[in-house]
């Protein structure tokens, strides 16, 4: 399927399409053109447009894959040719298109209303309006494009906390800059909230602290990464536990007392897997994940933080995962990293302890 013009975009589209309709007025061979469209239809950005898919579906030649008699009904009439709208409701479906009336009106029209097409759409208008706001942290559906605001939305996207403050440690240079000495310099985004800085405040100084990282964060199809500064769990002769009153425990109450008739096999007790990890202090998200970097993060920690400068610091780096992922399509992350990788980590010298 290629433009008449070789721009790839929806007026491209919409006139490869008009044209096969024009010339081949008997439309053989539509449904290969179908499934060629439905294939090509990220290249040219039209995959989220609804009247593009209904082009597609007017493309199919009309009232004649309806069926006519009950033993046609029961039977799937013209199967390639159901299963090719089904593929367009299919595709619709995956990047949350909601049917409309004028695609009940044309799925009638071409395989009438006892057809798989059909039970499809009717599912889709079910289950769409029940699932479409279910997400309670949802993420938009056009993702910023700049590294910075794509950094701030993963952050707060990932802190329950509101009070959290975002800080921009430091802006990516512009390539055609000559004032800086670096023209590569990463962007540094980090974020903290007052709990984390009180925590920090009270960290015994004779605990080094972690950074840690990168670990992948999806935000719909773009994926970015993401750094912790954190602490191990304290020994338990260590840990002030906090007596809370039970009036106050709302979520978990200390005891209830329910007058239920139980029998010899009921459990008496809950099969809880407990993880427990020591605090995280700060995250941020940088355009590089090589220890220069994070330790400018860890330097402007240190304004908002003066207790950071009298905790040492060892950076736990795994393999460099490379840029942001920001390109329109689905991204994975990066292969594991090779073996002469592997050893570097585990040189003590990378893990370098240092007063920041």
């Amino acid at each position: 399927m290629q433009a008449p013009d070789g721009a790839r975009d929806k007026a491209s589209f919409v006139r490869a399409v008009q044209n096969f309709g024009q010339h081949n007025v008997h439309k053989r061979g539509h449904v290969d053109f179908i499934y060629l469209a439905l294939r090509k239809m990220r290249e040219y950005g039209v995959e989220r447009d609804l009247a593009v898919y209904h082009l597609l579906l007017d493309v199919f030649p009309k009232e004649v894959f309806r069926p006519r008699s009950v033993f046609q009904k029961i039977f799937i009439h013209y199967p390639r040719q159901q299963e090719c709208g089904i593929a367009v409701l299919e595709q619709m479906e995956n990047y949350g298109l909601m049917p409309n009336k004028e695609t009940e009106f044309l799925l009638i029209q071409i395989f009438g209303r006892k057809s798989y097409p059909m039970l499809k759409f009717v599912r889709m208008q079910l289950w769409f309006s029940r699932f479409k706001n279910i997400n309670p942290f949802p993420v938009p559906r056009d993702l910023p494009q700049d590294p910075v605001d794509l950094a701030r939305l993963g952050l707060r996207h990932m802190e329950p906390d509101l009070s959290a403050r975002v800080t921009v440690y430091q802006m990516p240079s512009s390539k055609d800059s000559i004032d800086t000495a670096d023209p590569t310099e990463p962007h540094i985004v980090g974020i903290q909230s007052p709990d984390q800085q009180a925590a920090l405040a009270r960290h015994n100084p004779a605990r080094p602290i972690f950074v840690e990282g990168p670990f992948s964060l999806w935000l719909r199809n773009k994926c970015v990464y993401y750094h912790i500064l954190r602490a191990d769990l304290l020994p338990p002769e260590e840990r002030e536990v906090e007596e809370i009153p039970e009036e106050w425990n709302l979520y978990y109450p200390m005891q209830l007392d329910l007058d239920y008739g139980r029998s010899g096999w009921d459990d008496y007790q809950f099969d809880i897997n407990e993880v427990e990890e020591g605090p995280i202090f700060a995250m941020c998200m940088a355009g590089a994940h090589d220890q220069a970097t994070l330790a400018k993060w860890i330097q402007g920690l240190q304004e908002t933080n003066p207790a950071l400068a009298q905790i040492p610091v060892v950076f736990r780096l795994a393999a460099s995962t490379g840029e942001l992922l920001a390109s329109s399509g689905l991204e994975e992350p990066s292969p594991p990293p090779p073996e002469e990788q592997e050893e570097e980590e585990d040189d003590p010298q990378r893990q370098q302890r240092g007063q920041s």
